[in-house]
């Protein structure tokens, strides 16, 4: 009785992680053909998952196969070096920098000077003379584009803007002398650089459990 051969085992992390684990074994380019015979798959779910790890830029096309007639097969091979896919750990690299900044003689000033000019860097200089309500919708845009989920508050004597998230709440925990004084300088940047007759007085940390209060005040 012949015995049929046993299946290949499963590699960790799916069918997507074994194709390019043997794109990455190979000493050549493979065609789809060839991987599915090496991974016992059907040619589709090949081309299923080698589609996406083309978009990820994990995989890349290679020259056709000229072997043999009719038309050349495609073939395929990894992307040389690191797995530009791989997992990425920028909370690591903020918290070493944060730690750094905050062992300075004066991490406040330091943290409020490096917040207002990367402010000033991503904000758009208005062509006309900003008025306050432009000035502010436009801080509320961009605080919305970094994740701060900001209100602009119209309901007190003074204006304010209220932020709803902190993309930075781990460090803000950790580091809140350096996170919050960079929040702080890069509202006021970004107003410096719209001419804005408003800056950021203050901003007033977890004001309340899930809101930090940057109180604002008119300029001459």
């Amino acid at each position: 009785m012949t015995r049929k051969p046993s299946p290949p085992t499963p590699r960790r992390g799916g069918r997507r992680a074994a194709v390019l684990a043997t794109l990455r074994e190979a000493q050549r380019s493979l065609s789809i053909v060839e991987i599915a015979e090496r991974l016992r798959l059907h040619p589709n779910t090949v081309r299923f998952h080698l589609d996406a790890l083309l978009r990820t830029g994990q995989a890349r096309r290679a020259a056709d196969s000229t072997e043999g007639p009719g038309r050349p097969a495609q073939m395929f091979e990894a992307h040389p070096g690191m797995d530009p896919a791989a997992p990425r750990n920028y909370l690591l690299l903020a918290d070493i920098l944060a730690g750094e900044l905050a062992d300075t003689d004066d991490p406040t000033d330091r943290a409020t000077r490096a917040g207002f000019s990367f402010g000033e860097h991503v904000t758009a200089a208005s062509s006309q003379p900003s008025t306050e309500r432009y000035a502010v919708d436009q801080l509320v845009h961009l605080l919305d584009e970094m994740g701060f989920a900001p209100r602009s508050s119209t309901e007190t004597s003074t204006p304010r803007v209220e932020l709803h998230q902190c993309p930075f709440l781990d460090l803000a925990h950790s580091h809140a002398e350096v996170v919050c004084s960079i929040h702080l300088g890069l509202m006021r940047g970004a107003l410096r650089t719209l001419d804005a007759p408003v800056t950021v007085e203050r901003l007033e940390p977890f004001a309340e459990p899930d809101v930090c209060i940057a109180h604002l005040t008119r300029t001459d």
